[in-house]
Parts: C-alpha cells; structure tokens; sequence
C-alpha cells in the first residue's frame, strides 16, 4: 500500500526548516503533500499563496513525490480527498509539541485513519519560524539563508 503523508501548513513563508522536514519525509513515505491551508486566527497573508505554491513547487520539480496543494478545509477532511493516511508536523521545542498535540488529537478524532507523525527540527533549524523571517523581511534584512528559494 503507498504511504501518503500530508504536510500542512500556512507557509507564509516557507522555510528551509519546512524544507528540512519535506525531504526527511520523503525517506518514510511514497508521496508527501505539502498542503497550504487558510489559518483563520490569521488575518492576512504576508506572501502570496500562488507565489509560495509556486516558489514550492519550483524546489520540488525534480521530485516527483511531492505535490503541493491549497486547501481551504479541515486537515482531516483533506487526508481523506488524497486517501492520506499520515500527518507530518515539525516540531521546534516543547510549545509546539503542545500545540500540535492538541491538534493531533482532534485530527484523530475526526478522522481515526489519520496518523500524526512528528518530526523534531534540525537543530540547525530550530530557531527559525515563518513569524521570524516575515518580520526581517518586512524591515529590509536578508532573509535569504532561511528559504530555499528567492524572494
């Protein structure tokens, strides 16, 4: 049976930690979904969701395992469209493991077939959130050491 992995996310930017944890991925399963969804606890996007989909799928066009997608439903409701039966999610340090715990644990519950796999940051990429490089890129520093691609 292929092992498909959805791995959420707003990616507003995606980073060289998201990055990280796509090809990791790609050693455990036969297709990961990068899966950029609409958080709605956050107002407005920082880059464009056609540029970042298309900045993604620029790094994975030698990869024919990766797709990426937008999504504008639940995760779990997503997993069941693509027949996903894993979740990735990254994690940095303790709070985001109690975040997506949380998480996890509804996505479970509404969808039981939907196993969530965490992966913890290299440590080369701890320090680094979309939140971060947002707030350089907006003031005029270089952001270009924590994307795997131009902006």
């Amino acid at each position: 049976m292929k092992k498909t992995a959805i791995f959420p996310g707003s990616f507003d930017p995606f980073t060289m930690g998201h990055h990280d944890i796509v090809l990791r991925s790609l050693n455990l399963f036969d297709e990961v979904i990068v899966s950029i969804g609409y958080n709605s606890t956050k107002k407005n996007r920082y880059f464009d969701v056609d540029l970042m989909v298309s900045k993604i799928k620029g790094v994975y066009a030698e990869e024919p395992r990766v797709q990426v997608v937008v999504y504008n439903e639940l995760t779990s409701t997503l997993a069941k469209k693509y027949q996903a039966q894993f979740l990735i999610r990254g994690l940095r340090n303790t709070t985001d493991f109690e975040y997506e715990n949380t998480i996890s644990q509804m996505n479970r519950y509404l969808n039981p077939e939907l196993e969530t796999v965490f992966l913890i940051t290299s440590p080369q990429y701890a320090a680094i959130s979309s939140t971060v490089i947002r707030e350089v890129h907006r003031y005029g520093g270089d952001v270009s050491e924590f994307l795997p691609f131009p902006i």
